[in-house]
């Protein structure tokens, strides 16, 4: 039986830190800090009391981290802008929500690297696992080859295995590159010829012409000198991302209103949706998230016998992005659009799916009477995902039958790097 995340908390103190801090950015997309999910109407988080869980396969996203160099560039110039006009800002009259900038703002942020809260967010999902499945026993890690996804498992290896982990780690660990020439469901996109990070990157630009004028408008407004641009008040939210990734706080997060926050989280969502979910162009997204899918199937089935009972795996927001499309969950119909306007009942919701430390897992289970034969539910962060492409989905746990799951996703199943679907979709060759 699954206990409740809450059980598992470690330590009561850190616990209040991360839900400070998920107050804080609870709205900030794929950059927000985790926190669990919210539980779908209707569904139990809980497994009845007499299922067990057989195996499980975890895709891991890496922890909080520093703004990659081209975010980073937007910050240090919001620095410049509001240091160049200091002396004005001094002897204004802030209002309550800018006051800090009177003692003046820094940033301190490296870039791409892994944060010190995002070490502990890894460590805690390291504990939380072995806690949650004691009876199963990982021997393994596959890790995307980047720095902030190795330093992930490792911290997570350290939470999981304990002391025993300095024995294991030249062993446990393997690694895939991530590269242009090396096939990987965790990174398919880097071997697809036909895509380009532009498909979501040119959604963000079109809406932050509708959105960041006017926000760059009201702060120049309070801020005598400081002629900030749409730019700079970009910099400003990707300031209070970013400091709370590192510090755990930020005085910017409070420097706007709910909406402002909204339409920021709106652009997050437009861009992974865009470059790695259901705007990518024809079936793209599909076909990028089925290399995982095929994986997924075959070692559920294990037909071999030689697939493990729990399966690490480490890689990114965008992992998991590409196998929610391939698998049509979370799917906004119309699709979202770059000109808006913000809907808060959409389906794609990054501050949700990809969080910072984000976690896919999916649960093989058993039952003594309350189902007959495996079943296949998928946990998102804590809150179970409806299978709705089954046939028979669950009305409670939103699992469904392994043969169903089976059935359900033959199509996604046969998709294999250099098959016709792939070429079709990508171009042959890398």
């Amino acid at each position: 039986m699954r206990r409740p995340l809450a059980a598992l908390l470690p330590l009561a103190a850190l616990a209040a830190c991360a839900r400070a801090a998920h107050d804080l950015g609870a709205h900030l997309g794929n950059l927000s800090p985790y926190a669990d999910a919210p539980v779908p109407h209707g569904l139990d988080a809980d497994l009845p009391a007499d299922c067990t869980v057989d195996q499980v396969l975890l895709m891991q996203r890496h922890g909080s981290r520093y703004p990659l160099a081209s975010e980073l560039v937007s910050i240090t110039g919001l620095v410049d802008k509001l240091a160049n006009a200091s002396h004005a800002i001094t002897k204004a009259k802030l209002p309550p929500a800018l006051a800090f900038l009177r003692d003046g703002y820094t940033s301190t942020l490296g870039h791409d690297d892994l944060t010190a809260p995002g070490r502990l967010q890894l460590f805690t999902h390291g504990v939380q696992f072995a806690l949650r499945y004691p009876h199963l026993k990982a021997t393994a890690l596959l890790v995307g080859a980047q720095d902030r996804v190795i330093e992930s498992a490792q911290w997570f290896a350290n939470g999981y295995f304990g002391r025993s982990w300095g024995a294991l780690n030249a062993t446990a660990l393997s690694t895939i590159a991530e590269n242009g020439t090396t096939v990987s469901y965790i990174t398919p996109m880097d071997t697809c010829a036909g895509w380009q990070y532009a498909y979501g990157n040119n959604a963000t630009v079109a809406w932050g012409e509708v959105y960041l004028p006017p926000i760059a408008r009201r702060l120049n407004a309070a801020l005598p000198g400081a002629n900030l641009t749409a730019a700079d008040a970009h910099g400003a939210l990707y300031a209070c991302a970013y400091d709370l990734a590192a510090h755990g706080t930020s005085p910017w997060c409070g420097a706007f209103s709910p909406d402002e926050l909204a339409a920021f989280e709106y652009e997050l969502d437009l861009l992974m949706d865009g470059a790695f979910g259901y705007n990518l162009p024809g079936r793209m997204g599909a076909v990028l998230g089925s290399l995982y899918v095929a994986h997924l199937v075959g070692t559920l089935q294990n037909a071999t016998g030689a697939a493990p009972a729990l399966t690490l795996e480490f890689g990114h927001d965008t992992t998991i992005d590409l196998v929610l499309t391939a698998l049509g969950l979370a799917k906004d119909t119309p699709p979202l659009s770059p000109k808006g306007p913000v809907a808060p009942s959409r389906k794609w919701r990054t501050s949700y799916q990809v969080p910072f430390a984000a976690q896919m897992t999916w649960e093989k289970f058993t039952c003594a009477s309350s189902f007959a034969g495996p079943q296949v539910r998928l946990v998102l962060n804590g809150a179970p995902v409806p299978l709705a492409f089954c046939r028979h989905a669950d009305q409670k746990l939103g699992s469904c039958a392994l043969s169903d799951f089976v059935a359900a996703t033959a199509t996604q199943a046969n998709v294999t790097w250099g098959d016709a679907a792939w070429n079709a979709t990508c171009g042959a060759g890398f």
